[in-house]
């Protein structure tokens, strides 16, 4: 069984043989189990817009209810997977190295580190992603950038691109089927 915390509901990991769905209901944060999990807490806080949200509805950057923290634990504790946009300032805090985007960094705690574009798993934009693993020797990924002509859409910001491509919105947190299978297996590998 892998236990996968901080979910949408009803999203890519409901319905799934083997796989315990933790969202907003079930409060990630009070996981005790054992099973190896898959984390996706909340970015909002943390991400590269995260000064733009305090600003805008005040909620301080960090101040995410301890989800990361307890995530990260988590995932130390029981073994597995914990996925947050790239640049995310969570990994400054915790003390995680600023990953490669060409192989797994080691971490001083044991752990392992790597930045992957989830458009070279099917997501419609390029996506950033950094990943920490624990507890697994960490497989090879898809590194590099997402060929242009994968690219349909962007997550947000001023379309800079000659394209114009069409804004995402509640569709850019959407983990598609292929990365939510390799963090599954990730989970899966755990020792």
């Amino acid at each position: 069984m892998i236990s996968v915390l901080y979910v949408e509901t009803s999203g890519a990991y409901y319905g799934l043989e083997g796989v315990d769905p933790w969202d907003i209901h079930r409060d990630a944060r009070k996981y005790t189990g054992t099973n190896p999990v898959v984390a996706h807490p909340p970015c909002a806080r943390w991400c590269r817009f995260a000064k733009a949200v305090e600003a805008r509805f005040g909620y301080r950057q960090g101040d995410d209810g301890k989800c990361f923290e307890t995530a990260l634990f988590d995932v130390r504790r029981c073994g597995g997977v914990l996925e947050h946009p790239a640049s995310s300032s969570a990994w400054k805090a915790f003390g995680i190295p600023r990953p490669s985007t060409t192989e797994w960094t080691p971490c001083p705690c044991g752990g392992w580190t790597t930045q992957v574009e989830q458009g070279m798993y099917g997501h419609p934009a390029r996506k950033s992603t950094w990943l920490y693993v624990y507890g697994v020797t960490p497989p090879p990924m898809r590194w590099g950038k997402t060929p242009s002509d994968r690219i349909v859409a962007r997550i947000g910001g001023p379309a800079i691109t000659k394209r114009n491509l069409p804004r995402l919105g509640a569709a850019s947190s959407k983990t598609p089927v292929e990365f939510r299978e390799v963090l599954l297996g990730i989970a899966r590998s755990v020792k």
